[in-house]
C-alpha cells in the first residue's frame, strides 16, 4: 500500500465521533489549478507539494498512522476556498 500524506477535511470536533475521516490527497505533481493549494516545509513536508481538491475520499481513522505538520492560517483559508471550487459552493 502506498503511503501519502493528506489534509484532514473533517471538523475537529466530530474526528472522535467518527470511524473514517474526509481527506484530500497531497501529492509531489503541482499543476497550478485552481483546486489546488501550494504547500511545504511551513507545513511540516519535506519538499514542496501540492493538496489536489479535486481528490476528496474517506479513509478509516486506523489508517492515519503520523501527523506531519498543519496548516498555518494562509495556508488553511486557500485550502478552504480550494475546497469550494471542486466542490462546485461558491458563485
Amino acid at each position: 500500500m502506498d503511503r501519502h500524506p493528506v489534509v484532514t477535511a473533517t471538523r475537529n470536533t466530530a474526528i472522535p465521533l467518527l470511524t473514517n475521516v474526509i481527506c484530500v490527497l497531497v501529492t509531489s505533481k503541482c499543476r497550478g489549478h485552481v483546486a489546488e493549494v501550494e504547500v511545504g516545509h511551513e507545513e511540516g513536508l519535506s519538499h514542496t507539494s501540492a493538496i489536489n481538491c479535486d481528490k476528496i475520499f474517506t479513509l478509516p481513522k486506523t489508517l492515519m498512522v503520523k501527523r506531519r505538520g498543519s496548516l498555518g492560517a494562509v495556508a488553511l483559508a486557500a485550502f478552504n476556498a480550494a475546497l469550494e471550487i471542486a466542490l462546485g459552493l461558491g458563485n
